[in-house]
């Protein structure tokens, strides 16, 4: 019989174990929670007129796409012809803990501003590392991008998601989707780019788009999104798409068509994208940092110690790539700004 005993002990404590394994984290509300973690998201959802479809509601920044790496991976770049040189090293130049960075934007000053999420806050770094409080009480602000008329705009994550203008006046673009908040969408309000219009592409349980004055149309079949970007001329928009990255044909309007699968990424996932001078496309996933030619030839890619999950050229001469780096340790999870000096010089709209 001991066998059979040890074995139901066994069962026992396994069963015991996965039901604690699986019990859901308390849910809170309020600043810097994300709404599909907010315990106030159910009795919104209610009052859908249309009822959000049926998608994972996870937090935006790779956590779905990529198992945060506790220990830094050993790496070698190789050189890609006019992009960078073999041998480049990244480097860290800020860390805390949390998810606290996502949606990078460039600064003409050579910095970048950085959302955090769970702070509600944007933080500036400048091209030397030193950081800066620039904007706070964003409600749980997630995700930036900057016009070519120095228009700037932040996706806001918390309950009853919003796209908000930062510069050069504060306020509120579009937060509802024909007439029902934009929780009703589903998903997570993730990654934007604003275009010389006024308006702003977004990902959120598939592609949509702010007009300038807020109205909201949805595009797109079977994607499932995370980054996003328009080309230099804004004629294409690309958005990541389970492992591949989507093309679309930008109107007069602002409205897409032509959808089409443009690459493969190199390691699946894809995440934050940003462009060069060149046209030339990079984007996050399992093989770090892809690079894609304009004609969507894959160019390989720059590998990094940790995950990535976000992009932008700036510092002297827009000469440098920056990346927020993600991975857990003893302590959770960790967030980096790593940066690696390229050939290629970046776009800024």
């Amino acid at each position: 019989m001991k066998p059979l005993v040890a074995l139901t002990i066994s069962a026992v404590a396994a069963t015991v174990g996965a039901l604690f394994a699986q019990a859901p984290a308390p849910l809170r509300t309020g600043a810097g929670v994300q709404a599909a973690q907010d315990a106030r998201e159910p009795e919104v959802l209610a009052k859908c007129k249309t009822p959000p479809a049926a998608q994972g509601r996870g937090v935006p920044g790779g956590r779905g796409n990529q198992a945060p790496n506790p220990t830094p991976r050993e790496y070698s770049v190789k050189a890609i012809a006019g992009v960078i040189a073999a041998g480049a090293q990244w480097k860290t130049i800020w860390e805390e803990p949390g998810n606290n960075a996502d949606g990078l934007a460039a600064t003409k000053d050579g910095g970048i501003l950085i959302a955090q999420n769970d702070k509600s806050d944007v933080v500036k770094l400048d091209k030397n590392g030193k950081a800066s409080v620039a904007y706070s009480d964003t409600n749980t602000g997630g995700a930036l991008s900057y016009n070519s008329k120095g228009q700037l705009f932040i996706a806001e994550r918390a309950l009853n998601p919003t796209i908000w203008e930062l510069e050069p006046t504060r306020r509120m673009l579009a937060n509802k989707y024909q007439d029902d908040p934009l929780d009703c969408i589903g998903g997570v309000l993730n990654d934007i780019v604003a275009d010389s219009k006024g308006g702003v592409y977004f990902t959120m349980n598939g592609l949509g788009y702010a007009d300038p004055k807020g109205v909201i149309t949805r595009y797109g079949k079977d994607l499932r999104t995370n980054g996003i970007i328009l080309s230099r001329d804004e004629k294409t928009l690309w958005v990541t798409n389970q492992g591949t990255l989507a093309a679309l044909d930008v109107q007069p309007d602002g409205s897409l068509t032509n959808q089409r699968e443009f690459v493969k990424l190199e390691g699946g996932g894809g995440d934050g994208s940003t462009i060069d001078a060149e046209g030339r496309l990079y984007v996050t996933g399992g093989a770090g940092v892809n690079v894609i030619a304009p004609d969507g030839k894959y160019l390989g890619a720059i590998p990094t110690p940790h995950n990535v999950i976000s992009l932008a050229f700036s510092g002297d001469n827009r000469r440098t790539l920056y990346a927020v780096s993600v991975y857990n340790n003893e302590a959770g999870r960790q967030v980096q700004i790593i940066a690696i000096p390229m050939i290629a010089k970046g776009f800024m709209r």
